[in-house]
């Protein structure tokens, strides 16, 4: 299943990850879960429009595997939590127009600044989340089969929820979710659910931006 999604993952798709039991604290871990590729240069405007529907220039977070983040990150410390923020390498980072950081923040925010577009904020910066086999052998399986994949041991990390609306509890919680935005699978558990093989959903939401 791992290598499954993994490729789903590469190839551009937004997977919905419900695993286990629902987590406590301000940030997802995993368990609860809405994840990408964070190479992809468009997948952060994919994930704010059609997922989370709101502003297209809010950033999103990594989960990187704690043995890999010092590869991606000026690490200083682990952060199982994703709380703490941390700069991307330079060796990761792209060339930026030298008056790059006295442009207005729109026409900062039309640059890739780094390799990993997806989760690298104006500054080069980035709130983390180290994930150890010990704490989510699941969650880690996935972004390992993903480095295998790719050769990045890293995905986007974002809460499993649309803008005004709590972080998704239980199966049905998230399947409504799922089928209300533009999610491409849901994993829940061992089993996948594929967008294009659902029926028509009759409870579909509006969701409109401030």
């Amino acid at each position: 299943m791992y290598a499954k999604v993994a490729d789903w993952l590469a190839d551009g798709n937004v997977v919905g990850w419900f695993q286990g039991r629902m987590e406590f604290g301000p940030r997802a871990l995993g368990n609860r879960s809405i994840l990408g590729d964070p190479r992809n240069p468009d997948m952060q405007n994919k994930l704010n429009l059609k997922i989370k529907y709101r502003e297209s220039f809010r950033p999103f977070a990594p989960s990187v595997l704690a043995e890999d983040a010092h590869e991606y990150f000026e690490v200083k410390s682990d952060s199982p939590y994703m709380l703490l923020v941390q700069e991307v390498r330079k060796s990761h980072r792209k060339e930026l127009p030298k008056n790059y950081h006295k442009l207005p923040l729109r026409e900062k925010l039309a640059f890739e600044r780094s390799e990993f577009p997806a989760i690298t904020h104006i500054d080069f910066s980035a709130r983390i989340q180290t994930v150890h086999p010990e704490t989510n052998e699941r969650y880690w399986e996935l972004l390992n089969a993903f480095k295998e994949k790719t050769g990045v041991g890293m995905v986007v990390n974002t809460s499993f929820n649309v803008r005004g609306e709590p972080i998704v509890c239980t199966p049905e919680d998230a399947y409504r979710c799922f089928m209300n935005t533009e999610m491409d699978y849901l994993v829940i558990g061992d089993f996948v659910f594929r967008k294009s093989a659902q029926g028509e959903w009759e409870k579909k939401l509006t969701f409109e931006k401030d």
